[in-house]
């Protein structure tokens, strides 16, 4: 399992909200490239990054502080946020971005995803943000009707690389991961999962560690890092005898 530390941008800023409220953002640090610097010498190897206000305005807004961070380090960054267009997936990958996380645009345009998939196999990650079990999109603004795995389901086949799996209640709160809820997705796909969300301390990862076996190939972890909670160091070190096998 694959321990993925998390990088939000707002304002060019590397911040954390509050189950998704753009209203309850605590700014960590004025510089995301040295954040992500401290990831990469504590070990990390892939970096979550979503450019919060790119959700929002349904185009990137803070590529370049992406493309600083790909350029100081060499950690594989994957990015979400904003990516609505073949056109932004490509300026991208272009750059050296090594997975592009669709959310919004997979659930409203699935020919996009698919022309994505087929162009770029095995560098795109279905982003799927559900409270209540149902999904959201638009920054998490708008609710839908469909279930989590429902929407996970109907996209087995594609060719992507994973779902990232985000319970939004839990985003943030340190409350613990949705371990039922990521466990039954997994386990009904074809399709490899990375859990998000909630993580609290290293008994999360111990229970993800555990559901491991169904598919759940990693895990991001954000505010747990940042306030302190849980050390990148002792996550990494729990995972390290782990072992798993992507799903194909």
């Amino acid at each position: 399992m694959i321990i993925i530390p998390a990088i939000d941008l707002k304002d060019g800023k590397c911040v954390r909200l509050l189950q998704g409220d753009f209203s309850r953002a605590t700014v960590y640090s004025d510089n995301p490239v040295e954040v992500a610097r401290i990831w990469q010498d504590k070990g990390a190897e892939r970096i979550h990054v979503v450019d919060l206000d790119g959700s929002l305005a349904g185009f990137p807004r803070n590529k370049e502080v992406i493309r600083e961070i790909i350029l100081e380090t060499d950690v594989p960054v994957q990015v979400g946020g904003g990516i609505r267009d073949m056109k932004t997936l490509d300026d991208y990958l272009e750059i050296g971005v090594y997975r592009v996380i669709l959310g919004t645009a997979a659930l409203k345009d699935r020919k996009f995803v698919m022309d994505a998939c087929t162009a770029n196999e095995g560098k795109v990650i279905l982003g799927i943000d559900a409270s209540g079990g149902k999904v959201a999109v638009e920054a998490w603004t708008e609710g839908m009707t469909e279930s989590a795995l429902e929407v996970a389901k109907s996209y087995e086949g594609y060719g992507l690389d994973a779902i990232v799996y985000t319970d939004i209640e839990r985003d943030g709160m340190e409350v613990g991961v949705n371990i039922e809820a990521t466990r039954n997705l997994a386990s009904s796909v074809d399709i490899s999962v990375i859990a998000s969300g909630g993580v609290s301390n290293i008994h999360d990862i111990e229970k993800l560690l555990e559901i491991e076996r169904f598919g759940v190939v990693g895990v991001i972890i954000g505010k747990a890092l940042y306030s302190g909670a849980l050390r990148l160091e002792d996550a990494l070190c729990r995972v390290s005898g782990s072992e798993f096998k992507v799903k194909s």
